[in-house]
């Protein structure tokens, strides 16, 4: 398949995503968000390369999972090999979550055929920096409360974001 430049998995994480996750922190990001959660992640030359294969190869090996997540560091710096590893998660029945420091909006305005296919593949988007200032431990799969939840299959659907209810 493909190499991507990642900090670590997580196999069975239950607070990146709705069930059992398998969760990728990618390397690399610009954001720098003060209080970022994973400081670790934002060195572009930190982490090490990984061949998609062999992160396919573990997920397939747990069975209990419900979903991959994407998280990071910055998931839409190496948007074409995870949305090629989102599509062959996909066609094992499991779904993809993908947290970004970017909205949603803003990928958009990217215009970018990779950053769209990653998009097209992300079935649950959280979006937006983390703000120290908007920082709240009570809300679900995010730090902070401009981040928001995004149900992507139905915004695709109706052509307008819906959020996922909680």
């Amino acid at each position: 398949m493909a190499s991507i430049k990642i900090a670590g998995v997580v196999n069975d994480s239950i607070v990146d995503g709705e069930g059992f996750r398998f969760t990728i922190f990618t390397q690399g990001c610009y954001h720098n968000c003060p209080e970022c959660q994973n400081p670790q992640t934002h060195d572009v030359n930190g982490g090490r390369d990984v061949d998609t294969d062999e992160l396919f190869e573990q997920i397939c090996e747990n069975p209990l999972l419900s979903g991959v997540t994407f998280s990071g560091g910055e998931p839409f710096l190496q948007p074409k090999p995870l949305a090629e590893l989102a599509e062959k998660v996909h066609e094992r029945g499991l779904d993809i979550t993908t947290f970004t420091g970017y909205t949603l909006e803003q990928l958009w305005q990217m215009n970018n055929e990779d950053v769209n296919a990653l998009l097209a593949q992300t079935d649950v988007l959280i979006d937006g920096p983390f703000v120290a200032d908007k920082k709240d431990i009570s809300l679900r799969f995010r730090g902070s409360s401009n981040q928001r939840v995004i149900d992507m299959n139905e915004t695709r659907r109706t052509g307008q974001i819906v959020l996922v209810e909680e």
